[in-house]
C-alpha cells in the first residue's frame, strides 16, 4: 500500500484528487496521512468527501476516513466500472474538481460513462467549467478519447447549485506535443452577472479591454437568469492555432470591477508575453494526462506548486519522469517520459 503525506507541496486537495485517480487508474491501495494539512481548514471538506465517496462508488473501494474534518484515510480500489453516475456535493464545492476525480479513471473503463455533477461550476478555487469545456477537454479529445460537456446551470460561489453533464467514449491516450501557440486567432471577454448590477459586466469589460487593445466585438456582457444565487465572473478566451486558454477572475463582495478587470488582463499579458501555448492552471492537468499516455511534450509558464505537486504525487503511482527545463525567462518545456 502507498503511503502519503497530504501536507507534500501545496498541501491542498490536489493531492488527494491525484491519488485518488491513480489509485483507481492502477489498482493501486494508498493510505493518506495530514490531509489538506496546509490550508487554513485541514481535513476533508464538502467537495473532497464528495470526491471521495465518487471514487468509491467507481471504484467499488473499501474505504476509512470518509467523513467531514477526517485528516486521514485509506482508499483500496476493488473494480474499476464504467457506468451512469451522479455525484452531488451539496454546496458550493467545486463540481470541476470531483470531475478531475474520476474522470482519468473513467477514461480507462471497458466502456461510455456520463456523469451528472451539482455544486459549484465557477469557484475562485477550482477550474471554471469555461476552461474544462473549452481549454483542457479539446486537448484530451486530440489525444484519443472523446468528453463532451453540457452545462445546465451555473452555480456561482458562495451558492453554487449548479449542474453539467458529462459524457465519456474512453479511447487509448496518445502523447501529446504542444511546443507552439501559432498565431492568436480570436480573443474575446465575457462578464457574466447574475443577481447583481450589470454596470458591474460593464466595468469589468471596460477595464480588461483598455489594458487588452480589445474592439468593442471583442467584449460581450451576459446577465444570467437562471443562475441558483448571485455571481458574477469575467474570463477572456484567447483562441490560437494549437490551443484555446482561459482566463479567470472572479467578483466578490467589497471587490472593485475594476479591481477584477485589472487582474485578468494582467494574466493575460503574461502569457501573450511569454509566447507559450500552456498556461499554469493547463499546466498541471496536462502532466496528468501525459503521465497517462507515457509520454508528452509542451511548453508553458514556470512551473507552479500545483505543478510541481503533481510530478511527486504521480510518482507514487506511475513509474514516469517529469522533466522541466527552462529555456528563457517564463518559457519552461516540459517533458514526460516512461
Amino acid at each position: 500500500m502507498v503511503r502519503i503525506d497530504g501536507s507534500q507541496g501545496e498541501g491542498g486537495g490536489q493531492v488527494l484528487r491525484t491519488a485518488l485517480a491513480l489509485s483507481l487508474v492502477t489498482g493501486t491501495p494508498f493510505e493518506m496521512v495530514n490531509v489538506r494539512a496546509g490550508r487554513a481548514k485541514p481535513g476533508l471538506l464538502r467537495q473532497h468527501l464528495t470526491a471521495l465517496k465518487a471514487a468509491e462508488t467507481v471504484g467499488a473501494a473499501e474505504v476509512t476516513g470518509a467523513e467531514l474534518g477526517s485528516k486521514q484515510l485509506s482508499f483500496h480500489p476493488r473494480a474499476l466500472s464504467a457506468g451512469n453516475y451522479h455525484f452531488a456535493v451539496g454546496t458550493a464545492g467545486s463540481a470541476t474538481l470531483v470531475l478531475q476525480t474520476v474522470l482519468p479513471a473513467l477514461l480507462h473503463a471497458e466502456g461510455p460513462s456520463t456523469l451528472m455533477l451539482e455544486g459549484g461550476t465557477h469557484n475562485p478555487a477550482a477550474p471554471p467549467f469555461d476552461f474544462l469545456e473549452k481549454a483542457y477537454l479539446p486537448l484530451l479529445r486530440r489525444m484519443g478519447p472523446r468528453v463532451d460537456v453540457t452545462l445546465e446551470r451555473p452555480g456561482y460561489y458562495p451558492a453554487g447549485g449548479g449542474r453539467f453533464r458529462v459524457d465519456i467514449h474512453p479511447a487509448k491516450l496518445q502523447p501529446l506535443q504542444l511546443l507552439e501557440r501559432g498565431r492568436v486567432l480570436r480573443t474575446e471577454a465575457v462578464a457574466q452577472v447574475a443577481a447583481i448590477p450589470f454596470d458591474v459586466a460593464k466595468r469589468e469589460l471596460e477595464t480588461v479591454a483598455a489594458a487588452l487593445k480589445l474592439r468593442p466585438d471583442q467584449q460581450r456582457p451576459e446577465e444570467l437568469k437562471r443562475a441558483f444565487g448571485p455571481g458574477n465572473v469575467l474570463r477572456v478566451e484567447v483562441e490560437s492555432e494549437h490551443v484555446t486558454e482561459v482566463f479567470t477572475g472572479f467578483g466578490e463582495r467589497g471587490k472593485r470591477a475594476e479591481a477584477v478587470g485589472e487582474e485578468v488582463a494582467a494574466k493575460v499579458k503574461r502569457y501573450l508575453d511569454a509566447g507559450v501555448p500552456v498556461g499554469e492552471h493547463l499546466c498541471d492537468q496536462l502532466l496528468l494526462l501525459c503521465a497517462l499516455a507515457k509520454g508528452g511534450t509542451f511548453r508553458t509558464l514556470a512551473l507552479d506548486s500545483h505543478s510541481l505537486t503533481q510530478g511527486e504525487t504521480m510518482a507514487h503511482f506511475l513509474d514516469v519522469k517529469v522533466d522541466a527545463r527552462e529555456l528563457e525567462r517564463d518559457v519552461h518545456e516540459v517533458t514526460v517520459r516512461a
